[in-house]
């Protein structure tokens, strides 16, 4: 005899809004995002292979120590992407359209096991001019590492609905 499972019934399933509104962020307000991440060499190999950046600087010790490194350097991509990563729960959750990066400066190198964190700050908050109920804000977020150092800062834009939206 098998045994049935039973359908979900989804109405049991509360939808649970996540992220913040527009309103939520006013120019000088940082954010001190969650605890890190600490970058493994898999992360790298995979991470560089995945998008074929072939570089042997990031995957070849040798190549690398002989060009002045400690070690293979992690894909400064890939700590780009890690640190937006960090900042999605705080700034831009709750989906509005991605509007790019500028400025983006990495100030050092990271190898495997290095850790980084990241914080960011409101540098502006303006309603949209073309999306009524929406408003467009703008942070600057710096990476550290470890011991403090930074890593890499850069700008970011987001659309985000007002509150009375969501």
């Amino acid at each position: 005899m098998t045994a049935t499972v039973p359908s979900p019934n989804l109405e049991d399933f509360p939808v649970r809004t996540r992220g913040a509104y527009f309103e939520k962020f006013t120019s000088g307000d940082v954010f001190h995002h969650h605890w890190g991440r600490t970058i493994t060499s898999a992360d790298n190999t995979l991470f560089s292979t995945a998008l074929a950046h072939w570089s042997p600087m990031y995957l070849n010790a040798e190549y690398a120590r002989e060009h002045g490194h400690q070690d293979a350097v992690l894909n400064p991509f890939l700590v780009l992407c890690t640190v937006v990563g960090l900042s999605v729960e705080d700034l831009s959750e709750s989906g509005g359209p991605f509007l790019g990066i500028e400025d983006c400066i990495f100030e050092r190198p990271l190898y495997a096991g290095d850790t980084v964190r990241a914080e960011s700050e409101v540098l502006d908050t303006r309603p949209s001019g073309s999306r009524p109920g929406y408003g467009i804000v703008t942070w600057k977020t710096t990476a550290y590492d470890q011991h403090g150092q930074v890593v890499l800062h850069f700008i970011r834009k987001n659309l985000l609905a007002e509150e009375q939206l969501r």
